[in-house]
């Protein structure tokens, strides 16, 4: 575990270490779009933008929504929260209206930290949340009470006393995508986000020298705790603010010397897409993570040809713990398919549905014991009933995951399928997940989602949605004949469809439930 993350510290405490030292306040923490920002420049301005926080209301405990890009502002919002004692709520900027007075209204948020480009989704919000503050940063619509984010910064002196937060308070509350209903807001205390921050800096090796990409949204924790990692270790994070031009984020991972590419198996795909066409290298990297979704083991290998210095981790976690577990990238091809064992600090368990222990080699639902288990969902207790379950100690709650497992005799995991994605057909269970790796393992396939669909005499019938490469020449019968040489008879897709994109969510996970409701439409 990293040294300086203790029990008891909190999750903004070493940017003032940082900010206060004369060498390390020089140092870059972050590269937005181009631009570099000291430690030094960071803890002023979230400083700043604390004490006006706390001069609109902000007290210890209360929520402050950050609907914004990946920003200047945006960073330093996340901090400035955590310094007045508040809680930051980060909402992905492409977030709709309806959804937003949603988390606004459920979370009880007393300030909005947004950007004027999206008035036209929060403004209808304010006339009904009068109450509600707004700093915007950027151009701002005439006639508004909005104020702007760098007049409230120049108007406001550096926070002087801050509040006596301790290490169980409140960090942070993330909603989860809410693909099964309402969004959900994880809770997550100053001690599970530190211990988490210290987990993966110990297992991906990170150190202070590092320079790390993060072209994910911060409002998406996976690409939030690049944030977290980089200010704990003193750092340097170069944001962007999406993957949408590869070729920008190409020059500026060369032009800073990028070492840690954070991806998703969506953005992997377009890489490998790219280096088809002209082959792509990053030397300076040396350490390439995955999460969200399953990177299938081919893709997997031959990013080794873009990054032929990195160490390549297949990790897997979900918001009510940020990570889970990770495969080391020493044991990638002795490893095929896994997902590897618990962080460290952690400790993983399969049980089955009437929760006995289930042997190695046989499927059962993934349970997470360690410090970085969530509170509990905000406002819901029945849910966070479902997910917090009684662990091995008297009153001891782990995490139920409800996602299915295998575990090997060495204690590696294998991904099988979400409790509500494992197909049932001719009275066999299948994971999508294992239907995925077959289809992308096919020359030509550049991305592949499978879902069940009824069918009167097989249960659910299987239903292949593939996206090709550009100019690959393949048809569904080619694509069956590839499945049917990899794959059980029961498993091979009976419905093919080729299509030109995949439908996703506002993190950028394939979205299962609209390729559902598409087959069934």
């Amino acid at each position: 575990m990293n040294e300086r993350i203790a029990p008891h510290r909190l999750l903004h405490e070493a940017l003032l270490e940082h900010g206060a030292d004369p060498h390390r306040a020089r140092r870059i923490a972050v590269v937005v779009e181009g631009q570099p920002h000291t430690y030094g420049e960071l803890l002023d301005a979230a400083l700043r933008l604390a004490t006006a926080l706390q001069a609109r209301g902000v007290e210890r405990g209360d929520r402050v929504a950050i609907y914004m890009d990946n920003t200047w502002p945006c960073v330093v919002a996340i901090f400035a929260t955590l310094l007045a004692g508040g809680v930051f709520m980060p909402v992905n900027p492409l977030t709709k209206a309806d959804k937003l007075g949603f988390l606004l209204d459920d979370s009880g948020a007393r300030v909005l930290l947004t950007d004027g480009h999206i008035a036209k989704e929060f403004l209808p919000l304010l006339p009904a949340r009068p109450a509600l503050r707004v700093i915007a940063s950027g151009a701002l619509p005439a006639g508004q009470a909005i104020e702007a984010f760098d007049a409230v910064l120049a108007a406001s002196a550096p926070l002087a006393a801050r509040p006596a937060s301790i290490a169980l308070d409140l960090a942070a509350l993330i909603y989860t995508s809410g693909s099964t209903g309402q969004p959900k807001g994880v809770m997550q205390t100053h001690q599970a986000m530190l211990f988490a921050a210290g987990s993966l800096i110990e297992y991906l090796r990170l150190g202070p020298d590092d320079r790390i990409l993060c072209a994910l949204p911060l409002a998406f924790d996976y690409g939030l705790y690049q944030w977290l990692m980089t200010v704990q270790l003193g750092a340097t994070l170069v944001l962007e603010r999406s993957f949408a031009f590869p070729a920008q984020v190409f020059a500026r991972m060369r032009e800073f010397g990028v070492t840690v590419f954070p991806g998703v198996p969506t953005i992997f795909a377009m890489l490998l897409s790219a280096h088809r066409g002209e082959p792509l290298r990053f030397p300076a990297v040396t350490r390439v993570t995955n999460t969200a979704a399953a990177l299938p083991d081919e893709q997997a290998l031959r990013l080794r040809e873009i990054f032929p210095h990195a160490l390549i981790y297949k990790m897997y976690g979900l918001t009510e713990c940020k990570r889970v577990c990770y495969l080391e990238p020493e044991l990638l091809e002795a490893k095929p398919g896994s997902v590897g064992k618990a962080i460290p600090g952690t400790e993983v368990f399969l049980r089955s549905p009437a929760g006995e222990p289930v042997p190695p080699g046989e499927v059962g639902i993934l349970h997470v014991r360690g410090p970085h288990v969530m509170l509990g969902y905000w406002n819901r207790p029945e849910l966070s009933a479902q997910m917090l379950v009684p662990g091995p100690l008297p009153g001891e709650r782990v995490l139920c995951t409800h996602d299915w497992f295998r575990m090997d005799a060495d204690g590696f995991l294998y991904f099988v399928g979400r409790s509500d994605d494992i197909i049932k057909t001719r009275g066999e269970k299948v994971s999508p997940v294992e239907v995925e790796n077959a289809l992308h393992a096919i020359d030509g396939v550049r991305e592949a989602a499978v879902v069940g669909v009824p069918d009167e005499l097989l249960g659910q019938a299987i239903r292949a949605h593939v996206v090709l490469q550009p100019g690959a020449d393949l048809n569904a019968a080619q694509i069956r004949a590839h499945c049917m040489k990899r794959l059980e008879n029961f498993m091979v897709p009976q419905q093919i469809v080729i299509c030109a994109e995949l439908p996703r969510t506002v993190t950028g996970k394939v979205s299962r439930k609209a390729l559902l409701e598409q087959s069934l439409s």
